[in-house]
């Protein structure tokens, strides 16, 4: 669970959680996370979006997504043993944030496709950012225009709209992670997160 001051904060705190005997319970200590550097906006998930939201997440805005997501694999620049569904990508891997294209909001290799897009992301970078990530389900159905290529991954500075920390601490996150609990983002502001909380595990997983 991240939450940030408010929605035009760039910064905020991760705080694990596991449903043990019932009951919602801490794991580990607290860490500072940068989210957008244009701060929070709804984005699509799990959740249902306020009909009065006046913050919402579209392509480009520098916002990092606010709501109820699915983490999908995580991914790294080499191998990394650990039990959690985890993919090594390379150089010829994009993530495409060209709200045109097909493959829009899509993690391709561009060895086996039909290029149709003009912007995208390197999954391997000359920088450490993504040299460890996990994938954030935001905008699962590629609804163009709503933001794409969302991750938890590696930085010490506000972003276009992923979640970041140090190395070391996500390296832990993914050893702890277990793909058969569902693992869930849940993001938003202190004055928010409330509403999003306590939900229905099961209701979720629908």
């Amino acid at each position: 669970m991240v939450t940030t001051k408010d929605w035009s904060a760039s910064s905020g705190t991760m705080q694990r959680y596991s449903y043990l005997k019932h009951k919602w319970q801490k794991i580990g200590s607290a860490i500072s996370v940068k989210v957008g550097r244009n701060g929070l906006g709804w984005g699509l998930g799990l959740h249902k979006t306020p009909k009065d939201a006046k913050y919402i997440k579209h392509e480009g805005d520098g916002k990092a997504p606010a709501g109820i997501f699915e983490l999908k694999n995580g991914f790294g620049y080499s191998k990394f043993n650990i039990n959690y569904p985890y993919r090594v990508y390379h150089r010829y891997n994009h993530c495409v944030d060209d709200s045109n294209s097909k493959y829009y909001n899509q993690i391709i290799d561009s060895r086996s496709i039909k290029k149709d897009y003009k912007s995208f992301e390197y999954m391997k970078g000359k920088s450490d950012y993504y040299k460890y990530g996990i994938v954030v389900a935001h905008n699962k159905k590629s609804k163009s225009g709503m933001g794409s290529c969302i991750f938890i991954h590696i930085k010490d500075i506000p972003t276009a709209g992923c979640t970041v920390m140090r190395e070391d601490e996500i390296k832990e996150i993914l050893k702890w992670l277990d793909k058969s609990k569902n693992p869930l983002l849940i993001q938003a502001p202190q004055g928010v997160i409330g509403t999003l909380l306590p939900f229905d595990r099961e209701e979720l997983s629908k």
